[in-house]
C-alpha cells in the first residue's frame, strides 16, 4: 500500500512539474550561417568546460540566445539526434528550453532567450547591476527545483548537469535557468538513455558531484566569489570548524545590509551540508530543496 502511495505520489508530482513549466516548443533547423553571423564567427563565448562551448547570439530582431557546441557531437551523429530528442522532451522553469539545432559545418544546439546573461556577470561584473537578497534566494531555490526535476521526475534521469554560476543563465526577469544538461557527463562518458544506463555507483558518484556543485554556488551567491577559476577558497572556508565567527567578512560587499541574516546562515548551512556529500552521500537533491523552500520561506517552484 506504501508503495503504490509513493508510486502515485512520484506520478502526481511529474504532472505538476509538466504543468507549470507551459507548453511545448517547436524546435526548428538553423542555417549554419545564421548561427555563425549571430555569434560573430563563435566570439561571443560565454563559458567552455572540458565537453563543451557555449555562445551568445543575438539574431536581427535583438534577442539573445545561448548557442552550444558540444565535443562528443563531432565524432558521432547518432549521439546528437539522441541529445536533441532528450532535450526537447525535457520542460521545466529553470531550464533553458531548446529552440533549435544546425547540421552545417558543425552540429550545434539553440536554446531560448538569456536576455540577462550569465550568474557570473552579475555577481563579478563592476559593470552589472548587483543582484538583491531576494533574487539570489530565488536562484538557490530554482536550481534545485531543476535539479529534482532532472534525477526524480525526467525519464531518463539527467545526471550530466553542470551547476556553476557562468552556465546559469538568466532571462529578463532575472529566473535562473541551467544550461548545461545532457547526455554526456563533464567527467566521462555515460549516456544516459533507456538502452545504456549508468551503474549505481556512478549514478550516486554523479548525484554527489551535483549536490557539491549545488553547495558551491550558494557559496558564490552569499560571497559574490567565483569558484569557475579552480578558486577554492570559499570552499575551504565554509569547512572550517570556526566558519561562523567569519561569516560577516565574507558577504558579498554589494548586498549592503539588504538582507535577511537569519536566511543567509541557513543558507550557508546548506552549502556546508552540500559540499561535505562529495565524500559521504547524506541528503538527497529533494531533502534540500524542501529545507531551503522552508527555512527562507520560499514556495514550491
Amino acid at each position: 500500500m506504501d508503495r503504490l502511495i509513493r508510486k502515485f505520489r512520484l506520478l502526481l508530482l511529474a504532472w505538476l512539474h509538466r504543468s507549470r513549466s507551459g507548453p511545448k516548443s517547436f524546435v526548428r533547423r538553423f542555417p549554419y550561417r545564421d548561427i555563425k553571423m549571430a555569434t560573430d564567427n563563435f566570439q561571443r563565448i560565454i563559458y567552455r568546460n572540458s565537453h563543451a562551448a557555449a555562445y551568445m547570439a543575438r539574431f536581427g530582431d535583438g534577442e539573445l540566445v545561448l548557442v552550444k557546441k558540444v565535443k562528443a557531437f563531432n565524432q558521432e551523429k547518432d549521439v546528437f539526434y539522441r541529445e536533441v530528442q532528450l532535450l526537447r522532451r525535457l520542460h521545466h522553469r529553470h531550464l533553458l528550453a531548446l529552440r533549435g539545432f544546425t547540421t552545417g559545418h558543425k552540429r550545434l544546439l539553440v536554446f531560448d532567450n538569456i536576455e540577462n546573461g550569465s550568474l557570473k556577470e552579475h555577481l563579478n561584473d563592476p559593470m552589472k547591476t548587483p543582484l538583491n537578497w531576494k533574487t539570489r534566494l530565488q536562484i538557490a531555490v530554482g536550481v534545485a527545483a531543476a535539479l529534482e526535476y532532472l534525477l526524480l521526475f525526467s525519464n531518463p534521469p539527467i545526471y550530466h548537469v553542470s551547476v556553476t554560476s557562468s552556465s546559469i543563465m538568466l532571462d529578463e526577469n532575472f529566473t535562473a535557468k541551467l544550461s548545461d544538461v545532457g547526455l554526456f557527463s563533464s567527467v566521462g562518458s555515460c549516456v544516459t538513455t533507456p538502452h545504456n544506463s549508468c551503474s549505481e555507483d556512478r549514478k550516486s558518484q554523479e548525484c554527489s558531484n551535483i549536490i557539491f556543485q549545488l553547495g558551491v554556488l550558494i557559496l558564490e551567491l552569499v560571497t559574490g566569489q567565483s569558484s569557475d577559476e579552480g578558486d577554492s577558497d570559499i570552499v575551504e572556508w565554509i569547512q572550517e570548524s570556526c566558519f561562523r565567527s567569519s561569516i560577516e567578512k565574507m558577504i558579498d560587499p554589494d548586498l549592503g545590509d539588504n538582507f535577511d541574516y537569519r536566511e543567509l546562515k541557513r543558507l550557508l548551512i546548506v552549502a556546508r551540508l552540500c559540499i561535505k556529500t562529495k565524500d559521504k552521500p547524506t541528503f538527497s537533491v529533494p531533502q534540500i530543496l524542501r529545507y531551503i523552500q522552508k527555512k527562507v520561506d520560499f514556495p514550491c517552484q
